[in-house]
C-alpha cells in the first residue's frame, strides 16, 4: 500500500476518520480538538508516509495511536494553562483570606501585589506572559516556548528580558527587602 498516492491517502482517510477521531475525542471531550487532532495525525502521515510499518501492525491501530498521544499532549497543555491561570489569580488576588487577618499586614500584601501588578503591566506583551508562565504558571521554558509557539532560545530570552526589567524597576534591594 503506497500511502503517498493521492488515492489511497484519500481511502485510507475515509476509512479510519471515524476511529481517529474518537480517540482524539475520548480524551479531550471537545469536537474542534478533536477535529484537530485528526486532521494533525492524517498530515503526519502524509509527510511521512515511511512513518508507519505495515510489519508492526495494522494502520488504523498506528492511526489511532497516533491521534491519542496528540490529544494527550492538547490536553496536558490545557491543563498546565488552567493551573497557570489560577496561580496567577491567587498572586494578584487581594485580601484573599489567606494571609493573615492583621489589617497591617493585609494592606502591606495589597500593596505589594499592586506593586508586582504594575511592574508586570510595564514589560512587553510577550515577556509579561513568559515571566508570568514560568514563575507564577510554573512552565518551563520548554513549556513556555511551545505554548507561545517561538523557539526555546527565544522563550529563554523573554524570561530573562522580562526579570531584567523587574528588577531594574523594583531594584536589588526592594527585592531583597521583600524576600526576608
Amino acid at each position: 500500500m503506497d500511502i503517498s498516492d493521492p488515492t489511497t491517502y484519500t481511502t485510507i482517510y475515509e476509512q479510519h476518520r471515524r476511529g481517529v477521531f474518537a480517540a482524539a475525542f475520548r480524551i479531550l471531550g471537545n469536537e474542534a480538538q478533536a477535529d484537530d487532532v485528526v486532521q494533525d495525525t492524517f498530515i503526519k502521515v502524509w509527510r511521512k508516509p515511511a512513518s508507519f510499518d505495515a510489519k508492526r501492525g495494522e494502520l488504523g491501530s498506528y492511526l489511532r495511536l497516533m491521534a491519542r498521544s496528540r490529544a494527550l499532549d492538547l490536553w496536558r497543555e490545557g491543563q498546565a494553562a488552567g493551573r497557570a491561570s489560577d496561580r496567577l489569580k491567587a498572586v494578584v488576588a487581594v485580601g484573599s483570606g489567606q494571609s493573615e487577618d492583621r489589617p497591617d499586614h493585609r494592606a502591606e500584601q495589597a500593596e505589594a501585589t499592586d506593586t508586582v501588578v504594575e511592574a508586570l503591566r510595564t514589560l512587553p506583551e510577550n515577556q509579561r506572559e513568559a515571566v508570568v508562565l514560568a514563575y507564577w504558571g510554573g512552565l518551563t521554558a520548554e513549556e513556555v516556548a511551545k505554548r507561545a509557539a517561538v523557539p526555546l532560545g527565544t522563550a529563554k530570552s523573554r524570561i530573562r528580558l522580562g526579570l531584567a526589567k523587574l528588577r531594574d524597576e523594583f531594584g536589588d534591594g526592594y527585592l531583597a527587602a521583600r524576600a526576608a
